[in-house]
């Protein structure tokens, strides 16, 4: 390389983009979380084919793309959430018309805007973190401090309703207004990790830091805590090599985090043959958290 590390990382525009990865990186598994608790892990997916929509209704408009998706994204997360929970159709069937129609109409009307419209759409596919300005990184740090907020300020409620929704309800929990608000989050997350991974690779940075998480740690708390720092570690590691190497920093990103989930599996296995081979032991008993008199 004629430039070093270094020095590439002290280009503003460079930094701009580090810190849009990190910010993207913090915010998607703690969202992706509750998915996964639902048994939604693909819904990323849909909504992004769905925000594919709204920002082809931002450049057949002139209007800001990013604006319009989270309009138009957090509009159809709204109506699956409604369809799903009146039960008049399947998740996956609801899922389905996501990625077809988001997809269909968003390629409709990309195909109606004047100019390159077929050209800046790539950079919404699959990210184009270099090209973020000043302006871009206040909206997504705003963006993200508001997902922030609701996925760890209201986790004790969130997981509550994602692992019971009848308890939840039996509780006093407002079910519904926590489930629309969910998934607003989520077309908020898209729409923000739409500039770094591009809508066709959002649900892995949901997705795979959790994965990972979930296979040293047993509870909610926990494995929320090291999804997020997997995704923040596999964030600045995917823009790190990709500016080193002029790597494509959406693909990075996501193969990276792939890798650690694949180090993280393999890591396990080691230490759990390695119990397997040692000669067992008495385990104390643990205290009883509380006694019950006679």
């Amino acid at each position: 390389m004629n430039v070093s590390l270094v020095e590439i990382m002290s280009y503003p525009f460079m930094q701009r983009a580090l810190l849009g990865a990190l910010i993207t990186g913090l915010i998607a598994p703690s969202l992706g979380i509750y998915l996964v608790q639902r048994k939604m892990s693909l819904i990323g997916d849909g909504i992004g084919h769905i925000a594919l929509t709204g920002v082809g209704v931002g450049l057949l408009t002139g209007s800001n793309p990013v604006l319009t998706a989270i309009i138009v994204s957090a509009l159809g997360a709204v109506a699956v959430e409604l369809i799903r929970e009146r039960g008049r159709t399947s998740g996956d069937m609801a899922l389905a018309i996501l990625f077809y129609g988001g997809i269909a109409g968003g390629v409709f009307l990309v195909g109606l805007a004047p100019g390159k419209g077929s050209a800046n759409l790539t950079s919404y596919l699959f990210g184009s973190l270099v090209t973020t300005t000043p302006a871009d990184l206040v909206a997504m740090a705003v963006l993200g401090a508001c997902v922030l907020a609701v996925t760890v300020g209201l986790r004790p409620w969130l997981f509550a309703v994602c692992q019971d929704e009848e308890y939840a309800k039996v509780s006093g929990l407002p079910v519904r207004a926590l489930n629309l608000l969910l998934a607003v989050m989520t077309a908020v997350t898209v729409t923000v990790a739409m500039r770094t991974v591009g809508l066709l690779l959002v649900s892995a940075l949901m997705v795979v830091p959790v994965a990972a998480a979930q296979l040293v740690s047993r509870g909610f708390a926990g494995t929320m805590a090291l999804a997020m720092l997997g995704g923040v570690v596999s964030a600045g590691t995917g823009m790190t090599l990709s500016g080193g190497f002029n790597l494509q920093p959406g693909a990075t990103i996501v193969l990276v985090a792939i890798a650690l989930f694949v180090l993280v599996a393999l890591a396990g296995t080691v230490l759990r043959r390695r119990r397997r081979a040692e000669p067992a032991q008495v385990a104390a008993c643990e205290p009883p958290e509380c006694v019950l008199d006679s």
